[in-house]
């Protein structure tokens, strides 16, 4: 199966979502073909390149892909998720939107001290949320060493913001 042929007849354009002007990238389709999610998976760890220890995944959409990334490399999973939502001691840092602000938190005692980690999500816009993770990954006293995307949205240029945490950002599909 050509993954990238895949992903990309899978995934849908939904005009006007969340708001009008925006073609919002639908990656539910995938969730429909566990063949196709199961080469998803192999095709993004195949790709990388660096060891890391851990992944983190970013809520919610980075958990989809982000726990059986983790499962099959036999490395802890880690929610990185909206102020309020874990329930034991947290770290939390506040990033900038494009209207507003947000904060995500993980929970303390869940990334080790110099581990290496890999930041996972669905979707690289313009990298403010990955960007946060990787910030809050630091402060936990870890190390990103590669951030990795189903879909890249390179006219967004989230890239840029990433490259100075990591160079090493892998995209399965990019537009």
């Amino acid at each position: 199966m050509n993954v990238v042929e895949g992903l990309k007849t899978a995934i849908r354009d939904i005009p006007d979502f969340p708001k009008p002007g925006i073609i919002f990238k639908d990656i539910t389709p995938i969730l429909l073909n566990p063949e196709l999610c199961n080469a998803t998976t192999d095709y993004i760890l195949n790709s990388i390149t660096q060891p890391f220890d851990a992944i983190v995944g970013v809520e919610s959409r980075g958990f989809l892909f982000g726990l059986p990334l983790a499962n099959k490399a036999n490395v802890p999973f880690i929610l990185a998720r909206k102020k309020g939502k874990l329930p034991g001691e947290t770290e939390a840092i506040t990033y900038d939107l494009e209207y507003g602000s947000a904060t995500i938190e993980i929970h303390k005692d869940h990334i080790k001290p110099d581990a290496k980690v890999l930041v996972h999500d669905d979707l690289l816009a313009t990298g403010g949320t990955a960007k946060a993770a990787a910030d809050l990954v630091k402060k936990l006293g870890a190390e990103v060493v590669a951030f990795s995307f189903l879909v890249d949205l390179s006219f967004l240029s989230g890239k840029e913001k990433l490259d100075p945490v990591s160079s090493n950002i892998y995209s399965v599909v990019t537009y």
